[in-house]
């Protein structure tokens, strides 16, 4: 993959690792996220609350962003169903912001919902978290209803976006 002219340059001392959903580096970024999103809103959703099978292979992935060894970021991707896959628990450390790293994750999780046959993915941001509505934009996301019961509008934005689909032959190699 080469960098995008817009984003900034991807440091050698960046990687991304697919852990378990319960990896104690996984649970401390959602534990900060949490923390962060209860700063802004006065609530939030406890991560806990999501099934940690829903991000096993093959039908989800759960990724640890690397910098220098240590963990600044994450986020998750799970099949809704056999066309429609939604991103969870993208977190990126404050002092690791502006380098890339939420799009980096994006994509990978993205990548990752088209390798699996899906055709639109989907996920859902609060309308004060200006930097994640800015990436999710910029990547191609726009306004949907909400796809979640019982959430509130008021505060939730539900997004998504049509994925390019590898040919079959590809999507089962990729599968092995």
């Amino acid at each position: 993959m080469t960098n995008h002219p817009a984003e900034p340059p991807r440091s050698p001392h960046t990687n991304l690792a697919p852990v378990s959903y319960e990896h104690a580096d996984a649970r401390r970024l959602m534990r900060a996220l949490q923390r962060e999103q209860t700063g802004i809103y006065g609530f939030a959703d406890d991560p806990t609350d999501t099934p940690p099978a829903d991000f096993d292979p093959p039908h989800g992935l759960f990724v640890i962003a690397h910098h220098d060894g240590i963990a600044v970021g994450c986020g998750g991707v799970r099949l809704l169903d056999a066309d429609t896959a939604e991103i969870k628990r993208m977190y990126v450390a404050e002092t690791a912001r502006g380098r890339g790293l939420g799009r980096r994750i994006l994509e990978h999780l993205e990548q990752r919902a088209s390798d699996s046959g899906a055709t639109q993915i989907v996920l859902e941001t609060g309308w004060r978290n200006y930097g994640a509505l800015t990436l999710y934009r910029q990547a191609g996301y726009g306004s949907r209803p909400s796809y979640v019961p019982g959430r509130d509008l008021s505060v939730n934005r539900a997004m998504g976006k049509r994925l390019d689909v590898p040919d079959q032959a590809s999507a089962r190699f990729l599968q092995r």
